[in-house]
């Protein structure tokens, strides 16, 4: 996974991930803090600039479709795990397996190439 700032892209598996831009901020919220749970009071002020308590569902819904369009699984998270009562992390361990697993299907084609 990767996500440049600057231009507002993110990339999972090379492949460019289209994002609303709440959905960018939230998961660049995520993922300047990777491997830490961030409380939803926090995700609140920084991607929307308001309190937790002004709406509740909103972290949730755009959750729902950040994992959808990243492949995510909802019901079994890898990427950002939702930690009852505290809040959500992006998983660095993730992130480094995911970079695991590109270099191995690297070594794979370029095996194929070589044959």
């Amino acid at each position: 996974m990767r996500l440049d700032p600057a231009t507002r892209q993110v990339w999972r598996d090379g492949v460019e991930v289209s994002l609303s831009r709440k959905e960018f901020d939230l998961l660049h919220a995520l993922m300047r803090r990777a491997g830490h749970v961030v409380s939803r009071e926090d995700l609140m002020a920084q991607v929307w600039q308001t309190t937790f308590f002004t709406s509740s569902k909103t972290i949730d819904v755009h959750l729902g479709w950040l994992r959808r369009k990243l492949g995510d699984n909802a019901q079994r998270p890898v990427l950002i795990t939702t930690h009852r009562g505290r809040g959500l992390r992006f998983e660095a361990p993730a992130v480094e397996q995911l970079a695991e697993r590109a270099s191995e299907q690297a070594a794979e084609q370029l095996g194929q190439l070589v044959d």
